[in-house]
């Protein structure tokens, strides 16, 4: 009986040993012959670039986009009757001067300024709803930068969207921040882009640059947007 189970074993250990020889020693030196190099396993290549040409790609359509909306976004500035400051954006929706922004940053008695691209430029006030909060002003320039405005229909939830808008209205240079859409209704879009307040009026896009309205900051820095279709009624578009 013990010679039968000691033939057992030694057959057990001769064959791990010859398997062991095979895949460390053997077979890959047969493996490198001519005879036998063509017919080779290699493991296969893993490709990981994929995710991150998307990435790349999403950030250069974000930066051109906000090149492509800046230009139309100015900066607005206001003193009341009591010397308090209110500072913000407004947006150009037509080449020939037509801009909007918040009523809120425009109280009836204050004095008034708009700057487009860091020079102040005489205007008119329009048109003012303070329950919209929206105020209509007419700038004495021609050949202003315009953008696109979104098609509201087409909104959809954790869409990629970027806000764009002037922390000191004289500043040429402009404040980004990005986020997504929120929740939505045709009265208001809201993102989960927290900000400052200086940014009350900046403009809501979409990563195309279309314009998707106006921004409203809380006092808690929430972002809300009144709909580029109430601004578009609004305007008489």
């Amino acid at each position: 009986m013990f010679k039968n189970i000691f033939k057992i074993l030694a057959v057990f250990v001769i064959g791990a040993i010859g398997g062991i020889f095979a895949d460390q020693i053997l077979w890959p030196y047969f493996i490198e012959r001519p005879l036998f190099y063509e017919y080779r396993l290699e493991q296969a290549p893993v490709y990981v670039t994929e995710r991150k040409e998307i990435i790349i790609q999403e950030n250069t359509a974000l930066t051109e986009a906000v090149e492509k909306v800046g230009k139309a976004v100015i900066g607005v500035k206001a003193k009341t009757k009591r010397g308090e400051i209110l500072e913000g954006s407004g947006l150009i929706i037509s080449s020939d001067g037509l801009i909007v922004s918040l009523a809120e940053l425009l109280p009836l008695g204050s004095d008034f300024s708009f700057f487009i691209d860091g020079k102040q430029v005489p205007f008119q006030i329009i048109k003012r709803d303070p329950k919209q909060n929206l105020v209509l002003i007419k700038v004495e320039e021609q050949g202003l930068s315009t953008i696109s405005f979104a098609d509201l229909e087409k909104i959809k939830l954790g869409e990629r969207v970027f806000l764009v808008g002037k922390s000191r209205p004289q500043n040429k240079n402009w404040m980004v921040n990005e986020g997504i859409i929120k929740t939505f209704n045709k009265n208001y879009i809201q993102t989960n882009i927290f900000e400052k307040t200086v940014l009350n009026g900046s403009s809501l896009f979409n990563i195309k640059g279309e314009v998707l309205g106006l921004n409203i900051i809380s006092s808690v820095g929430e972002v809300n947007t009144i709909p580029i279709s109430k601004i578009k009624s609004f305007a008489g578009f």
